[in-house]
């Protein structure tokens, strides 16, 4: 909510103690000191570039205050610096392509509340950091980059998607699926249409829902069984037919199922990114594909096939207060996905302001 660049930047840095104390405390394995560090320096290297871009603001124009900067009429090196030294640190918390190692390490090695916490939020803060600076601030030096950004945006897409497929690791698989939508939430964000841009700050929403709950599932799993891996997991349709049906929902959602909310924001996105750059929407078309391949064939692993019996002795299924937390997210995920128009209405002005500013 700060309209200070500095202020900014303090909060900003400020959400890596509480997320590195979670995961070096509460972590699951002996990695969790890896990941950790991993985090840290990822996103205090990224942040070195935008602490550098306020000290040149300050020293330049004399002030750090949002409104103030919107007023001033950058010259083009100038946009051009500052939006590059933005972004790098940006992008290391989306993350995108080369930024992304400490993501699946992270996931993997944090508690259930540490990844629903990275998913939900943290990785908003690079794409409201874009929506919020870089737009408003440097629209000429956005299209500028643009084309740049959707060639790594779309490798951090391809790339996760495959590296997806080839995971075991339930909570990998999640989290490399969550850089890719992110990703895709990232092509949407740097053309001017006001369809694209509605869609981008509808799937963050959606992403925070459809990850948080997918990771709450794997933690359920976790909690019950001690592991993770796809290796030990098989017919808990029969075993345990509410989490089982909890997974398939959220992970038709992952997919983006028609009905569901992510179907909304993807499909946004890619109506009007087409306008614009219609090679970008067919690549990104991959991540749908494989999307389906690594999540159908994890859910399938999971819920369906024979009863790993020699692994797992004893089942439980959802207690009360798991089944009151996944039905809540069931029933904000259908209404984001069935009566969308509440919240794009809210957003369909600040689509046009942002669309406008190009």
């Amino acid at each position: 909510m700060v309209f200070d660049l500095l202020g900014f930047f303090i909060f900003f840095e400020l959400t890596l103690i509480p997320i590195y104390l979670i995961i070096l405390i509460y972590g699951s394995r002996e990695r969790k000191i890896r990941a950790s560090y991993l985090i840290s320096l990822y996103t205090l290297f990224g942040s070195i570039f935008m602490f550098f871009n306020i000290l040149y603001c300050f020293a330049k124009f004399g002030t750090t205050n949002f409104f103030v900067l919107m007023t001033l009429d950058f010259a083009p090196e100038d946009s051009k610096f500052l939006w590059i030294t933005f972004f790098i640190a940006f992008a290391a918390k989306i993350p995108m392509i080369p930024f992304h190692i400490w993501l699946p390490e992270a996931h993997v090695e944090a508690p259930t509340i540490g990844s629903v916490i990275l998913a939900a939020l943290l990785l908003k803060l690079g794409t409201y950091g874009i929506l919020r600076f870089l737009l408003h601030l440097f629209p000429e030096a956005t299209l500028y980059f643009s084309p740049l950004i959707n060639v790594f945006a779309l490798i951090s897409i391809v790339f996760t998607s495959l590296t997806a497929i080839r995971q075991i690791d339930l909570k990998k698989i999640i989290a490399y699926s969550s850089i890719g939508h992110m990703n895709v939430v990232l092509l949407g964000m740097l053309v001017p249409s006001v369809e694209s841009i509605e869609g981008t700050i509808f799937q963050m929403l959606s992403h925070g829902l459809v990850a948080g709950a997918l990771f709450f599932i794997v933690g359920a799993f976790y909690q019950r069984y001690k592991v993770r891996s796809l290796e030990y997991f098989g017919g808990f349709m029969i075993t345990a037919p509410l989490l089982a049906t909890f997974f398939l929902i959220f992970s038709m959602a992952n997919i983006s199922f028609p009905g569901t909310s992510s179907f909304i924001g993807e499909f946004m996105i890619c109506f009007g990114l087409f306008e614009y750059n219609s090679f970008a929407v067919i690549i990104a078309s991959i991540n749908m594909v494989t999307g389906a391949a690594y999540t159908l064939w994890a859910l399938n692993r999971v819920n369906f096939g024979n009863l790993k019996s020699q692994y797992i002795l004893s089942y439980g299924d959802v207690n009360r207060l798991e089944f009151y937390i996944f039905c809540l997210l069931v029933i904000l995920m259908l209404l984001m996905g069935i009566f969308p128009n509440f919240i794009l209405g809210i957003l369909h002005s600040v689509s046009h302001f942002l669309a406008f500013t190009f």
